[in-house]
């Protein structure tokens, strides 16, 4: 097997971080958020039918009833995004509704970073099912960040309610 000189193994650390370069400039950060969901799903689904297997359980009725969950929350993220886009569209252009700053999203990032942080929960559970040690503090953590985005999104929307009053 031929081994890579010190050159040839620079040459590619530099490709790699190009490319992780120029990926990170056309996602920015909304689409770093969308990379990580994508991944938190596809190891949760791993894990919990690594769990499932490993207690004897796993069927494939349950993992498909697992995929169409997982469905079901992309379409969840897709409404978020297209409520973002409608809101963009009304502020950005009608001239009675201005702010005092460019509106491109909201709503999506905080319906991602929940679901993000539900399936970070499920991968810990599912850790916990395969016989892992699960540190408490880690399941308090994701708990908290779930319900500070919870809040952060009732305050969304329970703002504009007294406005309306």
């Amino acid at each position: 097997m031929e081994r890579f000189n010190e050159t040839q193994v620079l040459e590619i650390k530099a490709a790699i971080s190009a490319a992780a370069a120029a990926l990170s400039a056309w996602l920015g950060w909304f689409g770093w958020l969308a990379v990580i969901y994508l991944a938190c799903m596809v190891v949760d689904y791993i894990t919990g039918s690594a769990a499932a297997g490993k207690s004897g359980v796993w069927s494939s009725a349950a993992a498909r009833e697992g995929i169409w969950h997982k469905a079901g929350s992309i379409v969840a993220v897709a409404a978020s995004l297209l409520t973002d886009i409608l809101i963009g569209l009304v502020v950005n252009h009608l001239p009675a509704v201005s702010l005092p700053f460019q509106y491109t999203v909201l709503f999506c990032p905080v319906v991602i970073v929940w679901y993000i942080l539900t399936e970070l929960g499920s991968i810990v559970e599912n850790a916990g099912a395969m016989g892992a040690p699960i540190p408490a503090f880690l399941q308090k953590l994701i708990l908290v960040c779930k319900n500070s985005v919870d809040a952060a999104g009732n305050r969304l929307t329970d703002d504009e309610k007294e406005e309306r009053k």
